[in-house]
């Protein structure tokens, strides 16, 4: 229109001086024809004859000189003086006379002189199919990600057709493919838009680059095209476009709402990350026909809110199209769509009013227990001034309505737990029926009162503690702890020991601090008098009425190098560590002359005994076995060699702090003779000390079995009183050869010990921090099918030993039946 207003005000100046001096002259202007033709005829091409539409004398046209004037650059018409055609003089385009607009006319005046007239003649320009439809540019580069979704559309620059009507754009075609189809969208002055359709993911490691051909058609007959090469990039990186959370938007305004009044915040989430996933808004849709737009978006936020002033009179409804793309490098987008209706309705929020309010609450409330008491008022009338109310899903309170709704009781619908939610932060919804529906929030805090409802409970159940002998008397040796879910006095806790369960042989002992749990041993322990025993601590809180609970405690007494080694051989009629040996002279090397036996008390490495030589006579006659006493010759006896030897023999422990005992053997060297005949009376004196030595051995043998069976009879009510898989296994076995070997295994958690004496079973392990005397032995559990868990308990007699290494041991097996 612009252009023809344009070329109109130009023919108007340019042509109005000529007719106002023509018009002083002209005697008369009659009649007016009208021509139609196609534009772009050939130049000489008749449009019509004026002379014989206008009834002019043919013969008399060139005395009287018709002519035609435009008032255009171009003269585009001239008639012909002999007949008085009227021809085409310039070539005639329509697209270029008259744009966009139809119809197309061009006004002519045909002047003829004597007498001077003017005739109006209008030409009418048809539009024919001249014009293809024209691509902007005639490549076309598009980048989607392989990760685009089916369906999703993709706006492409469209074409532009200058013909008119059916000769315009009127679709749009694509080659034929696999992936994707095209949409036209009417866009009013903008025309036809397509829109690339994917119909197919993408797969960038199958097919990583198409070649589309978009053909854009106009309705001429035959159809003018254009096209346009479109190469589509698929890249794999930023694989999310944005995702509506809404297909579609709708939202309510007052008119009378003010310019920032908050509509509505779009929502479109990428789930990429950085600027992959950082959505941008804009406006698509635009209001061409008003003054102003009147909305604005927030381009990071996605808020609409009110630019301009609202009139419902004007418009009630606008439908706008939000497009919302991602900042990453081949940005992908989607488009949301927003409706706003406007109306100037129900304009006041309901009001709640607490007029009574129970902010503590006790846990042990039944349910039903009135919290508040709320009044609803909305100024508005009719059903905008009715109020509901509502509380968030998932607590434990409920609202209930007065008869006439005016009035609502919170109440509590069950039991409360303090110790899951200590305070209540409730928020109260009052929603009127108007449209759309105004609301308002009410937060009530609600803090529930604790009750005592929870025992005391112990970091473990059962303890169990390993105490080293020799204890200091008064000092802590270990701690209990429990704790209350409840608070303050429900959660203090105090400790004691129960008696009941325990007896008075066990507190006889111990004592706890009723404060913080630390046990404390009144008297110092020996292990080789108690190794483990078991009592019951209890814990109460201070709540009315208080809650206790108790914990069973297992206690095992760890051995300390306390006992010096004992000499069993020799020893002489006074007690004292010494004895005399004869052998013949002609005896060979390495034959036995005796052998030291000693006892140690203390298992383990503080049990294991070794024997060295202090002091003898000649290094070179005699030798001593480290491991088992044995003393032997290492060569023959000679002539210039002493008669007499004496052999002071060192036996000490393998403790930190080893502690010893020393032996004297006097060895005599005798002739064959005197051997044989003093073999009688030494043998009689030997049977005395064998005697002696064997009634030690016995009185040390059932000592020990004492003990073991007082042990075992415990450990069995112990199996007893607790479940399988918490008893103590106790077996307690005594081995004499040249040093005693004892062992003691017991259960702690899923794992079995064995403490042992000097002589350490093949195959057994040593406890981390058990100062070596703990042995971890296999334990062979009970199957679901009811096996019997067999534990193999190997006492080994030394053979033949090595330094720190045991070979050659025979082992009995003792079976023992869970």
């Amino acid at each position: 229109m612009a252009i023809q207003t344009r070329k109109r005000r130009w023919l108007g100046g340019w042509a109005f001086p000529y007719f106002a001096l023509l018009f002083l002259h002209l005697k008369g202007i009659s009649g007016q024809i009208r021509y139609s033709i196609q534009e772009e005829l050939k130049v000489g091409t008749a449009v019509g004859n004026i002379a014989k539409d206008l009834g002019f004398d043919t013969s008399r046209l060139a005395d009287r000189n018709l002519r035609i004037v435009s008032g255009t650059k171009h003269e585009l018409f001239q008639v012909n003086q002999r007949d008085g055609a009227l021809l085409v003089n310039h070539r005639v385009d329509r697209e270029e006379l008259c744009v966009k607009y139809t119809p197309c006319f061009i006004n002519l005046k045909a002047v003829i002189e004597n007498p001077l007239e003017m005739h109006q003649v209008t030409v009418e320009i048809i539009d024919v199919n001249d014009n293809s439809p024209k691509f902007p540019e005639e490549t076309y580069h598009l980048e989607i990600l392989e990760s685009a979704l089916a369906g999703t559309r993709f706006q492409v620059e469209g074409a532009h057709d200058s013909d008119v009507g059916l000769n315009a754009l009127q679709s749009y075609t694509l080659s034929h493919n696999q992936y994707f189809r095209v949409e036209t969208e009417e866009f009013g002055e903008d025309g036809k838009i397509p829109f690339l359709v994917l119909q197919k993911p993408l797969d960038r490691e199958l097919i990583s680059q198409h070649t589309l051909l978009l053909t854009a058609l106009d309705g001429g007959k035959p159809p003018k095209t254009g096209a346009l090469n479109i190469t589509v990039i698929v890249s794999d990186i930023n694989d999310n476009a944005p995702v509506c959370d809404k297909q579609k938007y709708t939202v309510t305004v007052k008119e009378s709402a003010p310019a920032g009044t908050f509509l509505i915040r779009l929502n479109a989430s990428d789930t990429d990350e950085g600027l992959n996933g950082e959505v941008k808004y804009s406006l698509r849709g635009k209001f061409r026909a008003m003054g102003a737009e009147p909305f604005e978006l927030d381009s990071k936020t996605g808020e609409l809110k009110v630019k301009g002033g609202l009139d419902f009179e004007e418009k009630q409804v606008y439908e706008m199209k939000v497009l919302a793309a991602d900042t990453g490098a081949v940005s992908l987008s989607t488009h949301c769509n927003v409706l706003v209706r406007v109306e100037d309705v129900n304009d006041n929020r309901p009001e709640i009013d607490v007029t009574s309010l129970s902010s503590r609450i006790p846990e042990d409330a039944p349910p039903g227990t009135v919290v508040a008491l709320m009044g609803m008022t909305d100024l508005d009338s009719g059903v905008n001034g009715q109020v509901i109310c509502s509380l968030p899903k998932d607590l434990p309170f409920d609202l209930k309505p007065s008869p006439d709704g005016h009035f609502y009781s919170l109440v509590t619908n069950e039991f409360l737990d303090k110790e899951s939610v200590a305070r209540y932060d409730i928020t109260i919804t009052a929603k009127d029926l108007g449209t759309p529906p105004l609301t308002s929030t009410k937060v009530i805090q609600v803090e529930v009162v604790d009750v005592n409802d929870n025992n005391p409970l112990f970091t473990e159940n059962p303890y169990t503690f390993y105490v080293v002998e020799n204890n200091k008397p008064g000092m802590p040796i270990f701690s209990v702890s429990a704790s209350d879910l409840d608070e303050g006095e429900n959660a203090a806790v105090t400790y004691s020991l129960d008696r009941g369960s325990t007896g008075q042989s066990v507190a006889s002992f111990l004592n706890i601090n009723e404060g913080n749990g630390n046990i404390y041993a009144l008297k110092s322990f020996d292990f080789e008098t108690l190794k483990t025993f078991q009592f019951h601590v209890i814990a109460k809180d201070y709540g009315t009425p208080s809650l206790s609970s108790n914990v069973t405690i297992n206690v095992f007494i760890l051995d300390q190098n306390d006992n010096a080694p004992v000499i069993l051989y020799p020893v002489s009629a006074n007690g004292s560590a010494e004895g005399v040996e004869e052998i013949p002279r002609n005896v060979n090397a390495g034959h036995l002359v005796t052998k030291v036996r000693a006892y140690d008390a203390d298992i383990g490495y503080n049990g294991w005994l070794l024997f060295s030589l202090q002091e003898v006579t000649d290094h070179s006659l005699f030798a001593l076995d480290r491991y088992t006493g044995q003393i032997r010759t290492l060569r023959s006896f000679t002539e210039t060699d002493e008669a007499e030897h004496k052999l002071v023999i060192l036996v000490k422990d393998n403790g930190n702090v080893s502690l010893s005992a020393t032996a004297t053997v006097i060895i005599n060297v005798v002739e064959p003779k005197e051997a044989f005949a003093a073999s009688d009376v030494k043998s009689a004196v030997k049977d005395e000390e064998e005697n002696s030595v064997t009634f030690y051995l016995i009185i040390t043998l059932g000592s020990v079995s004492a003990l073991f069976i007082i042990s075992i009879i415990v450990l069995i009510v112990m199996q007893c009183s607790k479940a399988p898989d918490d008893s103590s296994k106790y077996l307690q076995d005594v081995n004499y050869d040249g040093t005693l070997c004892h062992s003691i295994q017991y259960r702690s958690g899923d794992k079995r010990y064995m403490l042992v004496g000097p002589r350490m079973s093949i195959g057994s392990t040593i406890v981390p921090g058990s100062n070596g005397n703990t042995l971890v032995v296999p334990d062979h559990r009970r199957s679901a099918s009811g096996e019997v868990r067999t534990v193999f308990i190997r006492y080994c007699l030394l053979c033949q030993r090595k330094r720190h290494v045991l070979s050659e041991c025979v082992c009995e097996h003792v079976v023992v039946c869970a």
